[in-house]
C-alpha cells in the first residue's frame, strides 16, 4: 500500500512457508516430544454476495481468502486429544474423543474436536492426535474463522488416517468433508449456520468464486480476476465482533423455518422473486418478522444470479448496484446490519466506491467494497476517517483476490 495510508492498519496475509514454520515451531514447543507429522491450512472466505441464504436452500457466492489457518497434527495411538492455539491464553487442552458429544466441550476446542467426531459419527477411522493452530484469519470478523480451523483439521485428519476425502480431483470426497465440518459447528459448537463457509474453505478454486447452490451442494466455479477489469475487493473489518452463537443468527433461521411450514415449503428456495411467487408468499404470511425475512432471502437469490450473469458477461463494474441492494435489504428486512457495518458502506460510497455491502452473518464483522484498483488507499482513508469521527475503534482492513482451498 502507499506510503499516504500507512496510518490505515492493513491485515496482512502469511506466506504459506511463514504459517507453516509458525504452526510447526509452536506444536514442538508446546508438546515437546518430537516434530508433527505435518502442517495443512484453510482459508477464510469473504461471501461476494448470496447472504443468510445458504440455510434456506439457496444460492451464495464467496471466495477464499489469502488468510488462512494453519495446523500442525501428529496421529496419536490412543483416542486422547491434545490441542493448544497460538490465538488462546487457555493453555493446552486434553479430552478422550469418546467423551465428545453435543453439549461437552466448550470454546474453540469444539471446533477441532468436532470435526473428529462428526468423521467417527460418519463411520470414519478417527482416533486422537496432538494439534497447534495459529492463524492470521481475523478472529470474530464474519470472515468464517471457525471454517478454516475445521477446514484445516479435515484435511490434517484426512490425510494422517488416510480417508482418502481430500484428494485435489475429488470434489465429492470434499464435499463430504464440508459435510462433517458443518456437524461439527452446528451440534458440538453449537453455532447454527449453514454449509456456504465450509464450502468455500474447502472446494474454493484459485481466481474464481463459488457459485454454492445449497440446496443440493452443487457448485460452479466463476472466473473472478478483478485486476484484469482495474479494481479490487477492499474488506473492511469493523471490529465490532461478530457472534454465531449468541441467539440472534439462531433466531433468524428459526423465522425462515416457521414461513416455509407456513407457507407449506421446504425451503424458501421454492419461492419466487416474480409476483406469482413473491406476492403469494407475502400475503399468506401473516407475521410481519416473518415477511421481512421472506422477502430479503427471496430477492437475495435473485441478486446472486443478477450478480453471476454480469461476471460472466464481463460487465464486473456493472455489479455495484446489486451489492448496495443486498446491504440495504440486510439492513431492514432482515436486521442483522449494525453502526459500523452501516459507516463503512455509506465512508466508502462518498469515496468512490462501486458498491458495498455487509458480508458474513451480520451484527458486526466485516463489510466490503468493489473499488477501483487505484483507489485502494483512498477509500480505506475514507472509511478509516468517518470511524474517528463517529468516535469508533479503529477497522482494518485487507484486500480479497480469490485463493486456493484447504490443503
Amino acid at each position: 500500500m502507499s506510503a499516504e495510508a500507512t496510518s490505515v492498519p492493513w491485515l496482512d496475509a502469511w506466506t504459506p512457508e511463514e504459517g507453516a514454520e509458525r504452526v510447526r515451531a509452536l506444536f514442538e514447543a508446546r508438546f515437546g516430544d518430537g516434530p508433527p507429522d505435518g502442517t495443512w491450512s484453510a482459508p477464510g472466505r469473504v461471501n461476494l454476495i448470496g447472504e443468510h441464504t445458504d440455510y434456506n436452500g439457496g444460492l451464495c457466492l464467496p471466495i477464499a481468502l489469502p488468510h488462512r489457518t494453519y495446523v500442525a497434527l501428529r496421529r496419536r495411538d490412543d483416542d486422547r486429544v491434545r490441542l493448544v492455539s497460538a490465538q488462546e491464553r487457555t493453555g493446552q487442552r486434553e479430552l478422550e474423543l469418546a467423551d465428545v458429544a453435543p453439549g461437552t466441550v466448550d470454546g474453540w476446542a469444539g471446533y477441532v474436536v468436532g470435526v473428529a467426531w462428526a468423521m467417527r459419527e460418519a463411520g470414519l477411522a478417527v482416533g486422537g492426535f496432538d494439534v497447534a493452530v495459529d492463524s492470521c484469519v481475523p478472529y470474530g470478523a464474519g470472515l468464517s474463522s471457525s471454517a478454516a480451523l475445521e477446514a484445516s483439521v479435515a484435511v490434517a485428519l484426512d490425510a494422517v488416517f488416510g480417508l482418502g476425502l481430500a484428494g485435489a480431483t475429488d470434489d465429492a470426497g470434499r464435499s463430504r468433508l464440508a459435510a462433517m465440518c458443518v456437524r461439527a459447528e452446528n451440534e458440538i459448537a453449537g453455532a447454527p449456520t449453514g454449509g456456504m463457509d465450509q464450502a468455500a474453505s474447502l472446494r474454493a478454486r484459485a481466481g474464481h468464486a463459488l457459485l454454492l447452490d445449497c440446496l443440493d451442494g452443487s457448485l460452479r466455479h466463476v472466473p473472478f480476476d478483478l485486476s484484469a477489469h482495474g479494481l479490487a475487493l477492499l474488506v473492511v473489518d469493523t471490529r465490532a465482533e461478530h457472534q454465531l452463537a449468541d441467539g440472534q443468527y439462531a433466531a433468524r433461521r428459526a423465522s425462515c423455518e416457521a414461513a416455509a411450514a407456513r407457507l407449506g415449503v421446504a425451503t424458501l428456495r421454492e419461492i419466487t422473486v416474480d409476483p406469482r411467487g413473491m406476492e403469494w408468499a407475502l400475503d399468506k404470511l401473516d407475521d410481519e418478522v416473518q415477511v421481512r425475512r421472506v422477502r430479503h432471502v427471496v430477492t437475495e437469490i435473485d441478486r446472486v444470479t443478477w450478480f453471476v450473469a454480469l461476471l460472466e458477461s464481463g460487465a464486473v463494474d456493472a455489479v455495484g448496484p446489486l451489492m448496495n441492494a443486498s446491504h440495504a435489504s440486510l439492513r431492514d428486512d432482515y436486521e442483522v446490519s449494525c453502526l459500523e457495518l452501516d459507516l463503512v458502506v455509506s465512508a466508502a460510497m462518498s469515496a468512490g466506491a462501486l458498491g458495498a455491502r455487509m458480508t458474513g452473518g451480520g451484527f458486526g464483522g466485516s463489510a466490503i467494497a468493489l473499488v477501483r484498483a487505484d483507489s485502494v488507499d483512498e477509500v480505506a482513508r475514507a472509511v478509516h476517517a468517518a470511524f474517528t469521527s463517529a468516535g469508533l475503534r479503529s477497522p482494518a482492513f485487507l484486500v480479497a483476490t480469490a485463493q486456493t482451498p484447504a490443503a
